[in-house]
């Protein structure tokens, strides 16, 4: 293996460009020429192929999104527009790749390696869900997290102001863990979750429980796949059933993605870049590298994108708990 290519794909995490940059520097040191894949499958399509040394990844270890941008490519889910791809790999004599995204990165990943054999792919998981199994921690969820908490606190500082119910919405359209961790994190009243059934009757029945116990203020945490439609139509529902509650909503959006890397972030970004290249190294494809218990582990594409860790049970027991 003497040359790699990286890409991003799918949406922004905060720790990428510190992976990218891991990445390239590993491979340098190993004496392997690196390229970077612009605007992920859609470039590799479209030939966006640019050569890449240690200049090229300094002072971006601080920085959001990613330089090598991100996008979502209809045309790869064709065999024409993979083959297309694999003719550009082809041209710059690729055969390694690593590839930094999701759930759908990975499963474009395998089944491109698997019309392509020649090439072998290993990924990073970067995404600000935490949805991804065989990992404890996706690339970005901590910064995401972060960024979360610091808005719960400014909008704690106004709900008891002003004896309001706050409800604050969050990314997670399939996983509640960014919802979960920060109603936690938080000291929010109640967290509503893809994972956890809960009508609108159960949460005004806890409002009222808490107004009761004299609870001036609730903050609710809302997961944005939760079941009765998001923190809008929660609040619309609600003031069916209870008038005398201020109730303000609050969404978050994609001010969950932007910003630096949290320490945390951008050490898990090194640790997976490195390895990501040693594993390509050794000869393996079509796995991610993730980190269980503090130590790096492999979990083949189709494991790691046809499930997630289930909810974390305990955790979901103590913001209970402390909410009373």
């Amino acid at each position: 293996m003497n040359r790699i290519a990286v890409f991003t794909s799918g949406g922004d995490a905060p720790g990428m460009n510190a992976c990218i940059r891991a990445v390239t520097r590993a491979a340098l040191a190993n004496n392997i020429q690196v390229y970077g894949i612009m605007r992920g499958y859609q470039g590799m399509i479209d030939g966006e192929i640019i050569s890449m040394d240690s200049r090229s990844v300094s002072n971006i270890v601080q920085r959001g999104g990613t330089i090598l941008k991100a996008a979502r490519s209809k045309e790869f889910l064709s065999k024409e527009g993979r083959d297309k791809a694999y003719e550009h790999l082809k041209k710059h004599d690729i055969n390694c790749i690593v590839a930094i995204g999701g759930d759908g990165t990975f499963s474009g990943a395998e089944v491109f390696t698997n019309e392509h054999p020649d090439i072998k792919i290993v990924g990073i998981p970067g995404t600000i869900d935490n949805d991804l199994a065989g990992t404890d921690f996706t690339l970005g969820f901590d910064t995401a997290l972060n960024t979360v908490v610091d808005a719960v606190d400014k909008i704690k500082d106004t709900a008891a102001s002003h004896d309001r119910c706050f409800l604050i919405e969050v990314m997670g359209r399939d996983s509640g863990c960014i919802a979960l961790w920060a109603a936690v994190a938080g000291g929010a009243e109640m967290v509503m979750l893809p994972e956890k059934a809960m009508s609108v009757e159960d949460l005004v029945h806890t409002l009222e429980t808490a107004k009761k116990n004299k609870k001036s203020s609730t903050i609710v945490i809302v997961a944005e796949g939760e079941k009765n439609g998001g923190a809008q139509a929660i609040a619309a529902k609600m003031k069916e059933h209870i008038q005398d509650y201020e109730t303000k909503v609050t969404v978050l959006g994609h001010i969950q993605r932007g910003g630096k890397p949290s320490a945390f972030d951008r050490i898990l970004a090194a640790r997976l870049g490195v390895h990501a290249v040693e594993q390509l190294m050794s000869g393996q494809t079509k796995v991610m590298v993730g980190i269980r218990s503090n130590a790096i582990a492999l979990t083949p594409f189709a494991q790691a994108t046809k499930s997630h860790d289930p909810l974390d049970e305990k955790l979901f027991s103590i913001a209970n708990t402390l909410s009373i």
